[in-house]
């Protein structure tokens, strides 16, 4: 996946760098993309997964994290999984919803929406987690983000009710960037924090890239 954002980078702006938003899985590529090829990009936003370093360090001192983390087990084990995700019309799925950010409700038409994207797609969406299974393929994501400090200015963002990354997980990773970084948590705020709060996550994300 790292490949091909940096691909889509180098053809959407192939002698000028990009800045680039990543949330969740999509905070974790955007650090590789950044570890590999910081050239390529200005600046950089990322969202309710902090810097993997920072995550392994906390997950130590904060080990209720583990039972956030639950479901990643759960996903990698095919057919069972498969099962569960699909019972009573992903009524897990609704659950990790009010889990990771409670209180927000997205509205019906947004659930059938997912669905629908669930049900045509299932099981891609779980393979994200399957190929965490592999050790090659995790080894090397960690060597790619271990190798140095990230050097591209970089803003990460978290809410504090986060249900399924708890923002202490985002503490003490400032260590892991060179360049400028700037940390912001949002009170009543969960995991989906671009959707609960849109307003002041893209004035937050706006103003860094207006900076950079």
């Amino acid at each position: 996946m790292t490949r091909t954002i940096l691909s889509l980078a180098d053809e959407l702006s192939p002698s000028e760098p990009l800045r680039i938003v990543g949330h969740d899985w999509g905070s974790i590529i955007t650090q590789c993309a950044l570890a590999q090829r910081p050239e390529r990009f200005r600046a950089a936003a990322i969202l309710a997964v902090p810097h993997i370093l920072a995550f392994e360090t906390n997950v130590e001192r904060y080990p209720r994290q583990l039972q956030r983390s639950a479901h990643m087990g759960l996903f990698q084990i095919p057919i069972v999984s498969d099962l569960v995700v699909k019972a009573r019309d992903f009524r897990f799925i609704e659950r990790l919803w009010k889990s990771w950010s409670p209180g927000f409700d997205p509205g019906a038409d947004y659930f059938e929406e997912l669905k629908l994207c669930l049900r045509s797609s299932m099981p891609a969406p779980l393979k994200h987690y399957r190929a965490v299974a592999s050790l090659k393929l995790t080894r090397e994501m960690r060597e790619t983000i271990a190798a140095a400090p990230i050097v591209v200015p970089t803003m990460y963002l978290h809410g504090e009710r986060d249900g399924c990354i708890i923002h202490e997980m985002a503490d003490d990773q400032e260590e892991h960037f060179s360049a400028l970084f700037e940390m912001v948590k949002l009170a009543d705020a969960g995991h989906f924090l671009h959707l609960e709060r849109p307003a002041e996550v893209n004035a937050a994300i706006l103003r860094w890239f207006a900076g950079h």
